[in-house]
């Protein structure tokens, strides 16, 4: 048996006001210049401008690249490193949720090995270590920050890109609760449907470990109690901070054992209909557990025990029953939409985002693998 690898960046900050203190990390890198990769909102709103500030106290050099989308593309890599050259910047501070985090690693991985993004498709198919990345998260749900995978939008094939690269991964991740506050509940509650999908698919993936399963069903247990609380009020610190630290955890779980067909099929949503990456995570996550139940019901007894659920005497049909139901319910009180045909997804490329699920790099981490049809199924049970 191969040995376990577990991948993590060599600094991690988490906890209110940490943000405060990057600075003496910063410096101890001894680089010369960033770019900060962020977007537009973020400097609107003035969250980028909290992390600039702090640069600039500390004398650091910088430029901004600010222009990624929701789900970045191909061309927002290419730009950024041509602004990145341009600029003379030696590394890179991403400011954001997962579309800044991606973006910087796909900028960071070709300023370092050169050719195009779509070379790097699968996984660890860079040869060089990316720039330093210093990752601040601004969502409590992607995990971007500490993960070493990123995801990326061929526009011409409207394909989303999945890239597993060690290579990729931040030098620092930052996960200040005080930065996600002001952010919208929808957002909220997207992203952290998106966190609990990451633990849950760790949990039932082939490639789980005790070590993985210890911090997915932490990060279940934090999630159940917490984001609910986050929406309602995105000012409530306590549950936020509580986030922060769910996401770290759902990350470093699936970060080493893997995703599965939920992150498959929510990656064609987005590559063909450009939709927010959690929220067809929320919409998914319950249509494919009901199918992985049926194939691996005891992976669902410790997650129910950690959400409140009296299993002595229950059978495991009984316990994913329950957890199945719980995602249900939970996403509903978040208002996440119940149907994709209310998004705009259309039963005619049903097909096409059967297909593409097949090949995308988290689909071999599912514990069974699903026919064509049996995706096409599980597409239509929420269309």
């Amino acid at each position: 048996m191969s040995a376990h690898v577990f991948f993590v960046p060599s600094i991690n900050l988490m906890g209110k006001g940490c943000l405060h203190e990057i600075g003496p990390y910063i410096k101890e890198l001894h680089l010369n210049k960033a770019l900060v990769v962020t977007d537009k909102f973020l400097m609107k709103s003035g969250i980028a401008g909290k992390v600039t500030s702090l640069l600039d106290d500390i004398g650091l050099d910088y430029a901004v690249y600010d222009e990624v989308k929701p789900n970045p593309t191909c061309k927002n890599v290419h730009d950024g490193v041509q602004f990145l050259q341009e600029n003379g910047c030696d590394f890179l501070i991403s400011i954001g949720g997962g579309s800044p985090q991606d973006t910087a690693k796909g900028i960071g991985i070709i300023a370092t090995n050169g050719g195009h993004i779509t070379e790097y498709e699968g996984v660890h198919q860079s040869k060089h270590k990316s720039l330093p990345i210093i990752a601040i998260n601004t969502t409590a749900g992607t995990s971007a920050e500490i993960t070493i995978n990123y995801v990326i939008t061929d526009e011409e094939r409207k394909v989303k890109m999945v890239m597993v690269d060690k290579n990729s991964v931040a030098t620092i991740s930052v996960n200040d609760p005080e930065l996600m506050v002001d952010k919208p509940a929808a957002l909220t509650a997207a992203t952290g449907l998106d966190a609990l999908t990451h633990a849950i698919e760790a949990l039932v993936t082939p490639g789980s470990y005790p070590v993985t399963n210890a911090t997915a069903l932490a990060a279940v247990e934090l999630i159940f109690n917490n984001l609910a609380r986050t929406v309602s009020d995105g000012h409530d610190i306590e549950a936020r901070e509580q986030m922060v630290f769910a996401i770290f955890l759902g990350g470093l779980a699936f970060n080493n054992a893997g995703l599965g067909y939920v992150h498959a099929m929510a990656h064609q949503l987005g590559g063909v209909y450009d939709l927010p990456h959690g929220v067809c995570n929320a919409m998914l996550l319950p249509i494919v557990e009901e199918e992985n139940a049926k194939h691996v019901p005891e992976k669902f007894r410790a997650i129910a025990k950690v959400i409140g659920y009296e299993d002595k005497g229950k059978t495991d049909k009984e316990c994913a029953d329950y957890v199945i139901q719980r995602i249900k319910d939970l996403s509903k009180e978040v208002g996440i939409p119940a149907k994709l045909s209310e998004l705009g997804v259309n039963e005619v490329d049903l097909d096409l985002l059967a297909e593409n699920s097949m090949k995308d790099a988290c689909a071999p981490g599912n514990p069974f693998i699903p026919s064509k049809e049996q995706v096409i199924e599980m597409f239509k049970k929420i269309l």
